[in-house]
């Protein structure tokens, strides 16, 4: 099978696009034919060594996608060869950069004919993670005001628009030009990051859903009120501590399964969410799609079209 994998850590550089074996279902799992993968931003800080050490190469990046089953191993019952299917990669696991995948069946679900295999691959896991985050973490209610911080991206444009369906009020951070794009997907009010710092138009949210990182992070507790709580997906495995007594300072679980990638696609068919802009890249320009990912001032998602 064509694939794109590393054989060290570095630059955009060390991606390589070339030939690898076909992987081989093991009991419970599918193999994949896939159409589409998605470009994470967690992709290129494995590439770098940035998340973690890689210990085996070559080794395929690459976590969620969408494509049709094409081999069953012992004791699958939940598909056939030939559904179609989308999906994110168990904990610990990747190679979605690839024209196959083995993976655990449990944690696939069947994509269904109105949503295209770009589409699905661009919402598995930045859907997977805004859901545990704003449904199962934050546990948002209606009438209730939140931050969402940079607003464009992937999982936070899906956060927007989930917030929104609850009923939140929504504010969200981003550049001037994605101003427009930001309110046709639901944000009550944005916040240009590049002229106004934050904390000085905000305050007493009830939540914040923080996604970028750094003193970002750190700033957002200032904004919420007394008995607020916030998470974190853009600082690492851990939430930074809270330097307030007064605000939980939480870090989504973001597990596989099989029901939140079938609440996705509910969200998608009642309206309630749609799905990112998205650039799509051939997977033989990996390198490419990997310098805009790594820029951190894209919109919506890049998505590789595999077959």
């Amino acid at each position: 099978m064509k694939a794109v994998y590393i054989e060290k850590h570095g630059g955009p550089d060390v991606l390589t696009y070339g030939e690898l074996p076909d992987p081989v279902a093991k009991p419970g799992e599918v193999v994949v034919d896939i159409n589409a993968a998605s470009i994470n931003g967690a992709d290129w800080k494995v590439r770098a060594g940035k998340s973690y050490r890689v210990s085996e190469f070559p080794y395929v990046l690459g976590r969620d996608f969408s494509g049709v089953v094409s081999a069953l191993g012992d004791g699958v019952r939940d598909f056939k060869v030939g559904d179609h299917v989308f999906g994110v990669c168990d904990m610990g696991q990747e190679g979605a950069y690839a024209e196959k995948i083995a993976i655990n069946a449990a944690i696939v679900a069947k994509k269904p004919a109105d949503i295209s295999d770009a589409d699905a691959a661009a919402l598995a896991l930045a859907g997977l993670t805004a859901l545990v985050s704003i449904e199962d973490t934050l546990e948002l209610k209606p009438g209730e005001t939140i931050l969402i911080q940079g607003g464009a991206g992937g999982v936070a444009n899906f956060a927007v628009q989930l917030a929104k369906h609850i009923g939140a009020r929504v504010i969200t951070t981003g550049r001037k030009e994605n101003h427009d794009y930001l309110r046709s997907i639901g944000a009550d009010e944005i916040i240009d990051y590049t002229t106004t710092d934050f904390t000085k138009v905000v305050s007493n949210v009830d939540a914040v859903f923080e996604t970028v990182g750094g003193a970002v992070a750190e700033k957002s507790f200032e904004v919420i009120r007394p008995g607020g709580r916030a998470a974190f997906i853009g600082s690492g495995p851990q939430a930074p501590p809270s330097p307030r007594p007064d605000v939980r300072s939480l870090r989504p679980d973001v597990k596989r399964d099989r029901a939140h990638l079938e609440r996705i696609v509910e969200l998608v068919q009642s309206g309630a969410v749609r799905a990112p802009e998205i650039t799509v890249y051939p997977l033989s320009e990996a390198i490419a799609a990997h310098k805009v990912s790594e820029g951190r001032h894209l919109r919506g998602k890049l998505v590789f079209k595999v077959r």
